[in-house]
């Protein structure tokens, strides 16, 4: 059933986020008290462990410790967090929560270091990467401000919405993408590979968060009156390729009411396309 499937989902990333973090407090071979107040701090700011009880926390923390401590190599642990955390922005969430960790007292011991050197080789992470990481760390920023949602991913989001809405996605629908992926505009600066990502990355996110939440992030991460006619634009493409039917059309209604568009914008779109 699709809702047990992104249950437990949800349950897996939050998991390996948690063991991210209980790694990097345990590095140096103690957890510090600033250490768990900062892995604390970090939960219950993050709208991924929105709901979690302290008793559910207690024991995914618990959890952590045990499991880590059965471990029998490194590469093990950072086989399953790769495969518990499959989209580069809850790797890059990983990463900055453990960094976040090892920071709390304002410096990190060698073994910290080491440590989330190898999470980041591991998980893919930019040198770019961690060095915003680093710099919101140490401004106090929230990781939200590194965090924020590429344009293209959300161009790509948008249209996966509208495809997978009926539970298929059919041919026209995939042709439709992949076209405007390889030739609008806004993905210009974007290689296919980077682009197929940020589609599977869309199908992970909606499996985990469901559309409303996704509608949500997607209003507060496009801004622009512009950007949002683009993403509308895009979304009317793919709907049109699958016939225009109920379903992609309520998507549709939806992505309006949500980015603000007037009618007759929404008219002309729908002409143009």
């Amino acid at each position: 059933m699709p809702r047990d499937v992104a249950i437990a989902a949800r349950k897996n990333r939050n998991a390996a986020l948690v063991e991210a973090m209980v790694m990097a407090a345990v590095a140096d071979g103690s957890i510090a008290q600033r250490e768990m107040e900062a892995l604390i701090r970090r939960v219950v700011e993050r709208p991924e462990f929105e709901g979690t009880k302290a008793e559910e926390l207690n024991a995914l923390i618990e959890g952590s410790a045990k499991k880590l401590s059965q471990a029998k190599n490194l590469e093990d642990v950072l086989k399953s967090l790769r495969e518990r955390l499959p989209d580069h922005r809850n790797r890059l969430l990983a990463f900055g929560l453990a960094a976040a960790v090892a920071l709390a007292d304002r410096r990190a011991s060698r073994e910290e270091l080491g440590l989330l050197k190898t999470f980041q080789m591991a998980l893919g992470i930019s040198e770019q990467e961690v060095q915003d990481i680093f710099t919101a760390i140490e401004s106090g920023q929230p990781l939200n401000e590194i965090l924020g949602e590429p344009k293209e991913r959300l161009y790509a989001e948008v249209m996966v919405l509208v495809s997978v809405v009926d539970g298929k996605v059919s041919a026209k629908e995939a042709s439709a993408i992949v076209e405007a992926l390889a030739g609008d505009p806004v993905f210009r600066d974007l290689s296919m590979d980077r682009a197929q990502l940020f589609v599977r990355d869309a199908m992970q996110a909606l499996s985990d968060d469901g559309m409303a939440k996704r509608l949500v992030v997607m209003a507060h991460s496009l801004t622009t009156h512009a950007q949002r006619l683009k993403a509308y634009a895009l979304a009317a493409k793919v709907a049109k390729a699958g016939g225009n039917r109920p379903a992609e059309l309520h998507v549709l209604d939806l992505l309006q009411a949500t980015f603000g568009l007037a009618d007759d914008e929404v008219n002309r779109i729908k002409q143009d396309v």
